[in-house]
Formats: C-alpha cells, structure tokens, sequence
C-alpha cells in the first residue's frame, strides 16, 4: 500500500483554488501525537480545541469546525474513529463526537507501517507540508503539532501529478524585479555584497498552482513575508497595502512595521517589469488574507 500516495490525494472540497486544509492539518496533528505516543488514541473532546486552533491559524478565514475532518478522514483510509459502541463515527458534528466519546487515531495499517519503517512518517509529513503550505509556514506547523519530520526524513519529496520543484531562478527574478528591497518597508540589507533577510514570496501560493513569474512575485523582508503569508497583509486596489484588522500589536515596533503600512503603495517593481498580477492579488485576498482591511493611515 502507498501511503504518500493516500497522503497526497486527500479528497478535498475544492473549487478554483479554495483552500481546504482541513484534512492535512489533523493528518499532520495525529503523525505528531503518533511521533510522541504511537499507542494513544486522540479523545475528540479533549482535540477539539488544538484543532480549532489550527485550523484558525493555518487554515481558511472562514469559520470551520474540526468536527469535519475528525469524521471525513475516515473515507481516505488514514485514520480510524472508535466509541464505546466499536468502530465508526457518531456523526460529522461536534456534539454527536463529544457525546458519544469519540476517539480518533491513524489506521492500523498505516501505524504497522510506521513502525516497519520509521522515515515514513517524515515523508508523510514533508508531503503533507509542500502540497498545502508555503515554505515560509513549515517550522511553525511542525512547531504547532508537535512534529519533527527532519530527525526521520530530510529529503524533498514529489508527489504523483505534483510539479517536480520550484523554479530557483523565480528569486533571483524577483530580488532584482525589487531592486533588492522589501516591496513593504524598503529594508535592502546585504552582507558581504549578498542580498539577507529577503525573500521572493508567492501572492498565490505555489501549492495552488502559483506559477513561478515575476507577476506572482514579491520581495518581502522575512518579516513581512511571514506576515503575509499568515493573512496580515494583503495587496489591494492600486497595488496599495492592506493591513488586516484582526491585528493587534500594542508596541511601537508593530505600529512601525505594520498598521502604519496600511494603504501605502507597494515599492517596485522597477519599472518595465509587470506588477502583481491580479488573479493573484485576488486569489490572496480571498484565500489567505484574515478578515477587513484597517482604513489607510497613509
């Protein structure tokens, strides 16, 4: 049985690049809980609020609920849902998991595999990760659930019908698209000559069919392209910074280096090079960008 094949073709709801993380992000959790206790079943009720936390942080603005793929993982064949009543699940919804005690774990199958062969579960998760996250977010997932994927596995994986990598000439691209400056903020460090502390972001993440141009492109400082890849900024009309109003940041340092962004003009590209495509710009502001813009301080 191909496990990362299972891992790679999760049946999920989508439609014209919506996100729908749910699937990944408690398949992530569980090889995480496994990592640590490879015989503990996971109690629906006492999950529900580290799932909802994940799929808060990492998945859709919308509202969601972690009763969803608590339930629908079973049809995939990677994960098992047991009451006191035996094998199967109550029900999609919250209360018929919490009241009928609902535990969850990984399939017996794919536990036995697991343990034959440690690595798997390093290659499963690094899969789960490049299929449905930008590279900027992985540490943090991994940090989230509790994984460490590189102490069993630190190789690069491909899934079937997924792209063989990215295209390493995109930075470069985007880095001099910039003028080697943060399209935010303007920081422009180098070291020894050598442009550091700034990244070729993708408005559309390359895990949803971003392609590898100069117009899916932007330089970001790794501050800031943690941010907007998190949903704090988005890209607006005019190419004009949005700054998401679920942000809260007392200090002066996130007054300087975020809400007194909002409605600023993006610094480059140079010109003759095309801007933010905006299928792009869209794609982001529906997909990744968390809830209303601040009103414009600039």
């Amino acid at each position: 049985m191909d496990w990362l094949e299972r891992a790679a073709t999760l049946r999920q709801w989508t439609r014209g690049g919506v996100r729908a993380p749910h699937k990944p992000l408690l398949l992530l959790y569980a090889l995480g809980r496994f990592q640590a206790d490879p015989d503990h079943a996971l109690a629906y009720s006492a999950v529900e609020e580290d799932l909802k936390s994940l799929l808060t942080e990492y998945g859709p603005a919308r509202r969601t609920t972690p009763a969803y793929p608590f339930h629908h993982l079973v049809n995939d064949g990677v994960w098992e849902v047991r009451t006191d009543r035996g094998a199967g699940s109550p029900g999609p919804g919250p209360r018929e998991l919490r009241d009928g005690r609902a535990t969850g774990r990984l399939a017996p199958e794919l536990r036995a595999a697991l343990r034959r062969e440690p690595s798997l579960l390093g290659r499963m998760a690094r899969l789960l990760l490049d299929l449905h996250f930008p590279p900027s977010l992985h540490q943090d997932l991994c940090d989230a659930v509790g994984l460490e994927p590189e102490s069993a596995e630190t190789g690069a994986l491909t899934a079937p019908g997924q792209r063989q990598q990215r295209d390493r000439r995109m930075r470069e691209a985007v880095l001099t698209a910039y003028e080697y400056r943060c399209a935010f903020c303007g920081y422009d460090g180098m070291l020894g000559g050598a442009p550091v502390g700034l990244e070729a972001a993708h408005v559309r993440w390359w895990a949803f069919d971003g392609p590898d141009d100069v117009d899916n492109g932007l330089c970001l400082c790794a501050l800031h392209h943690k941010l907007f890849d998190k949903g704090v900024f988005g890209i607006g009309d005019g190419h004009r910074i949005l700054v998401s109003q679920r942000f809260a940041g007392r200090s002066p340092a996130a007054r300087d280096h975020v809400t007194a962004l909002a409605n600023r003009p993006l610094l480059g590209p140079r010109p003759g090079v095309r801007p933010v495509a905006e299928v792009h710009r869209t794609w982001h502001a529906g997909q990744v960008f968390r809830g209303d813009p601040v009103p414009g301080t600039a």
